[in-house]
């Protein structure tokens, strides 16, 4: 009985935590001028994007292959890129810090509207990209 208490109460607390794992903002408009907004807002920091992922394309792509008939997404891009100035300062203090690069906010498309996100951090340093991030994504939704 204490084992089946303990288990019920580490799946409650389990996915309180992956529920955190990203947070989501509504955007009002649709997919490609969200992607446009943040594109715009990533370039009008001064950063460079690595790479653009069109995660909805594979998916929609490879889902016959997997043996899947479920649309996740209409349309989903992340946007990978990265910040000298804020990643040297968050791994000089931990260089294990790495794992957080690069960063990404996706844009994706679903029944329920279009969303605007990034992944959440560990408090400390990394802070500063939460702050970056949150900034980027605020600039994209006021566009």
């Amino acid at each position: 009985m204490r084992f089946l208490i303990l288990f019920a109460v580490s799946v409650f607390f389990a996915s309180i935590v992956k529920a955190q794992t990203a947070i989501l903002y509504n955007y009002e408009g649709t997919f490609d001028d969200a992607t446009f907004s943040v594109e715009g807002a990533i370039l009008g920091k001064g950063l460079v994007i690595d790479h653009i992922s069109h995660t909805g394309d594979m998916l929609s792509r490879t889902a016959n292959d997997v043996g899947s008939d479920i649309e996740i997404f209409k349309s989903a891009d992340i946007f990978l890129f990265c910040s000298a100035a804020i990643s040297r300062k968050v791994m000089e203090a931990n260089p294990l810090n790495i794992a957080h690069c690069p960063y990404n906010i996706f844009v994706f498309e679903n029944d329920n509207g279009v969303h605007i996100g990034h992944r959440s951090y560990p408090d400390g340093p990394m802070q500063m990209v939460h702050e970056l991030l949150t900034d980027i994504i605020s600039q994209a939704l006021d566009f």
